[in-house]
C-alpha cells in the first residue's frame, strides 16, 4: 500500500496510513532535505510520507564542529531508538562515521575550524517539548544540530522504521 501526504488548506494529512501494511522484508530509508526542511520516507520504488522537520540554525551546510548547532550531511544508519524524557522520542543516528572525522581532520588542518574544536556527536531525530509542536511548523530553529520533528509524526515514524535505517541528510 502507498502512503502520499496530502496538503489539504494548511493542514498535513496521510492518506491511508497503516503501519501494519509494512512487510518486514521491506528496504526503507529516509531522506532529510535541509533546504526544504523535511524528512521522507522512502521503500525501494517510491516515497511513502514526507513530515516538516527543522534543525538548529538557518544555516545548512555541513556541520563543522561541536557546538556549530548545524545538522551533519552524509549518509548515516538509525543506531538507537529510545523514548526520551525531554523530546518525546530519539532515533540516534551514527555521527560521526570515518568520513566525517576525515573531514573535521582535513577542516582542521586547513584551518577551517578552530584546532581546540571537538566534532560533536550525539545527533538524531527527535520531537519537541511538550506543546511546542509550532517550533516545527514554524520552522523556527532550535536544536544543537539534531533533526525535530511534530511529537505525533515522531510517533509514526518511530513505529516504522527499525534500527540500522538509512538516513540520507543533504543540503
Amino acid at each position: 500500500m502507498r502512503f502520499k501526504m496530502l496538503q489539504l488548506g494548511g493542514l498535513m494529512a496521510f492518506a491511508a496510513l497503516q503501519i501494519s501494511s509494512f512487510s518486514t522484508g521491506s528496504v526503507l530509508y529516509l531522506v532529510v532535505d535541509k533546504s526544504e526542511n523535511t524528512i521522507t520516507l522512502y521503500d525501494q520504488s517510491d516515497w511513502l510520507v514526507q513530515w516538516p522537520c527543522t534543525f538548529g540554525n538557518n544555516d545548512i551546510s555541513d556541520k563543522l564542529y561541536q557546538g556549530d548547532r548545524r545538522t551533519p550531511d552524509g549518509t548515516f544508519k538509525i543506531t538507537s531508538k529510545y523514548p526520551h524524557k525531554k523530546w518525546n522520542k530519539f532515533m540516534r543516528i551514527d555521527y560521526p562515521t570515518k568520513q566525517d572525522y576525515a573531514k573535521f581532520e582535513a577542516r582542521k588542518k586547513a584551518g577551517i575550524i578552530p584546532p581546540s574544536a571537538k566534532i560533536g556527536g550525539d545527533i538524531g531525530i527527535h520531537g519537541t517539548w511538550p506543546h511546542e509542536e509550532w517550533a516545527v511548523e514554524n520552522l523556527q530553529p532550535w536544536t544543537q544540530g539534531c533533526i525535530s520533528m511534530r511529537n505525533d509524526h515522531l510517533n509514526e515514524l518511530y513505529q516504522i522504521v527499525p534500527v540500522g535505517t538509512s538516513v540520507v541528510i543533504r543540503q
